[in-house]
């Protein structure tokens, strides 16, 4: 028989609180889209759909796609994980909304630099992946600081 042996560490069975509720029901809302995203980066790259890409922008809408399905998830666990840290309310609401719209910002920043006709290179719109990365970062290293203390 196998046993799973969790010390030092112990589960502590608390509730979820209504604001991480509300955040993850949200962010679980935006799922279908990054679905649907998929379903048409599927249909281009089988070949069904005849929309004229480069290699280039086929590799950055793959990327967004594949940031965006990670980031939502990474989202949905910050919201539970927020509940266990000792920041002030503004701060940890400040968070809890960085981390979805790092999300947005970091796949948006993907398929905006890539929007344009035989694209072969970034347009201005790569910023934005820039801001979404710098907001991510951030957001994490006060969240991993604010667990640890």
């Amino acid at each position: 028989m196998l046993t799973l042996v969790l010390s030092p560490f112990e589960i502590n069975h608390t509730t979820v609180t209504s604001i991480a509720k509300l955040m993850s029901g949200i962010i679980i809302l935006t799922v279908p889209t990054i679905a649907y995203g998929g379903y048409f980066l599927l249909t281009i790259l089988a070949g069904y759909d005849k929309t004229a890409l480069t290699d280039f922008q086929k590799a950055m809408f793959r990327a967004g796609h594949a940031h965006a399905g990670v980031l939502v998830l990474l989202s949905l666990i910050a919201q539970v994980l927020l509940d266990n840290v000792q920041l002030n309310a503004g701060m940890v609401l400040a968070l809890r909304i960085a981390f979805p719209l790092a999300a947005i910002l970091v796949s948006g920043g993907f398929f905006a630099s890539a929007i344009g006709q035989g694209l072969t290179q970034p347009n201005g719109f790569i910023t934005i992946l820039y801001v979404g990365a710098l907001l991510l970062v951030a957001s994490l290293i006060v969240t991993g600081i604010a667990l640890i203390f």
